[in-house]
């Protein structure tokens, strides 16, 4: 029998499996032609963001969760606000060997209750060409695609590398 998964805030104790799951999910994420690409990108964001979660996400007027199965944790995600009405979901990634269990589904779920608990009620995100799964989440959640784009520059939220990435938004 699988055990309820759990979502609640980040704490400091949190830090090394939600780093390692970073640099985990990343590198499988990453084609051969990318991985030198990846690892800049992951180095960037452990300085930028990932080893300061606390204090990345509380200057944004936003909080960082994690997913727990018993005392290990299966997933991650973020959320930033946008303006006044809006927030930005971030960091949504399920560990491979706990994925197809509706952890991601869960997550997302909890996201919009947050924004809208934050009476923010407008969630947007973006995600890339190389992550089909999360494509279809969205897409199946209800997410309109609002604007496409190649990334050619590199930063804490994106590898850039010539990737197709896929904004996305809805109304909550």
């Amino acid at each position: 029998m699988t055990r309820e998964i759990q979502i609640r805030a980040f704490s400091p104790p949190d830090a090394v499996p939600v780093r390692e799951l970073f640099i985990r999910v990343n590198r499988l994420l990453a084609p051969a032609r990318l991985e030198e690409a990846f690892e800049r990108y992951i180095s960037r964001s452990l300085a930028e963001e990932i080893d300061r979660l606390s204090d990345y996400y509380s200057s944004r007027n936003g909080g960082f969760w994690v997913a727990v199965d018993g005392d290990e944790i299966v997933g991650m995600f973020g959320l930033e606000a946008l303006g006044e009405h809006a927030m930005e979901l971030r960091r949504m990634y399920v560990a491979p060997a706990a994925r197809r269990r509706g952890i991601a589904r869960k997550m997302l779920a909890f996201a919009e209750q947050e924004c809208r608990h934050r009476d923010r009620l407008q969630l947007q995100l973006s995600t890339s060409e190389l992550q089909e799964d999360a494509l279809a989440l969205y897409r199946n959640a209800g997410y309109e695609n609002v604007r496409e784009e190649i990334a050619n520059a590199s930063s804490n939220k994106t590898l850039g590398g010539g990737i197709r990435r896929y904004h996305f938004t809805k109304r909550l």
